[in-house]
């Protein structure tokens, strides 16, 4: 059964109406197929009228749908010949965090990416998309591997942050996603990022500090979740739907302060409405931003790389 969100309540119940239709012309012998082809009209309509004045809140919701597609999605759609590393040669291996050598359009490449899971005891498993160090300091040995190769690296983000547990604060969770960022500064292969689902503080950045950053359509990308912005400044998680708006965490808004590349285009009604075409549409362009980027040397890169975070805000200052 498909799971729909709390904006999406009549879409469910014209789809679900369609639903019974059918198995009652299917069954039945009945011919009832004007009568859904008209309420499939009507949920098209609602459908693509809904999506296209998302409130910052909805989007949210939309960007942690359960049936969004995940990085092992794309990493089984696009990538070929994938060996996944495990482990940060220090303390242990990071579930949240996975990646590792691959192909991509026919090219060998390092791809790194937050898993959240796909069902309760797999989210468990990854830990929700939450990285601990040795999560980031996987990153970085993969980061320095595609460096000392020249090899391009792929990151797909979708995390609400980083772990902050006890156990990741003693062994150096600020440290390790600061050293992960120094490390997307430093190396001399080109970058590309994108934001699949939820871009959560550094816990995102970490590998999102790109030559090229991606949003999809309906994700997301934010110093906090709504919910901790909300508890701080108001002292209670009710006022979420407040915080998203003054957060300004869609791709669309993003976009507009110069913050992200890129924003590529989901289906109507979602990413996991049709995984396969946005899968399709985002390893297309990937591919196009790959060919300009590879036509750089190693030095142009990582300037260009910096000289855009360093520029990041100036805008506003002045």
């Amino acid at each position: 059964m498909k799971v729909f969100l709390d904006f999406e309540q009549q879409i469910a119940e014209l789809e679900n109406k369609i639903e019974e239709l059918r198995h009652l012309s299917d069954s039945g012998g009945v011919n009832i197929a004007d009568e859904v082809s008209k309420l499939q009209s009507k949920a098209d309509r609602l459908l693509r009228s809904t999506y296209q004045s998302l409130t910052p809140w909805q989007k949210v919701l939309v960007a942690r749908h359960p049936e969004r597609p995940h990085f092992r999605d794309y990493a089984d759609a696009l990538l070929e010949e994938y060996t996944p590393f495990a482990g940060d040669r220090n303390f242990a291996d990071d579930k949240a965090i996975v990646g590792g050598l691959a192909k991509f359009q026919g090219r060998s490449c390092v791809v790194i990416g937050h898993e959240k899971g796909i069902d309760t005891n797999d989210r468990v498993h990854h830990n929700f998309g939450m990285a601990r160090p040795e999560g980031y300091r996987k990153a970085q040995r993969l980061m320095t591997l595609a460096d000392r190769f020249d090899l391009p690296v792929l990151t797909f983000v979708d995390t609400p942050g980083a772990y902050p547990g006890i156990g990741a604060e003693e062994r150096g969770q600020a440290e390790a996603i600061a050293r992960c960022i120094d490390v997307c500064l430093s190396i001399r292969v080109p970058i590309i990022s994108v934001v699949i689902g939820e871009g959560g503080s550094g816990g995102a950045i970490a590998l999102a500090t790109a030559n090229h950053a991606v949003m999809l359509e309906h994700s997301i990308y934010s110093v906090i979740s709504p919910e901790g912005c909300a508890s701080i400044l108001w002292r209670s998680a009710d006022k979420a739907q407040a915080a998203a708006e003054a957060l300004r965490l869609t791709a669309q808004d993003l976009q507009n302060l110069d913050l992200i590349d890129e924003v590529v285009p989901e289906p109507v009604g979602g990413a996991h409405r049709d995984p396969s075409a946005t899968i399709r549409t985002l390893g297309e362009r990937m591919r196009t931003t790959l060919d300009v980027l590879l036509a750089l040397d190693g030095d142009e890169l990582r300037q260009c790389r910096r000289e855009k975070f360093l520029a990041m805000g100036e805008s506003g200052l002045n």
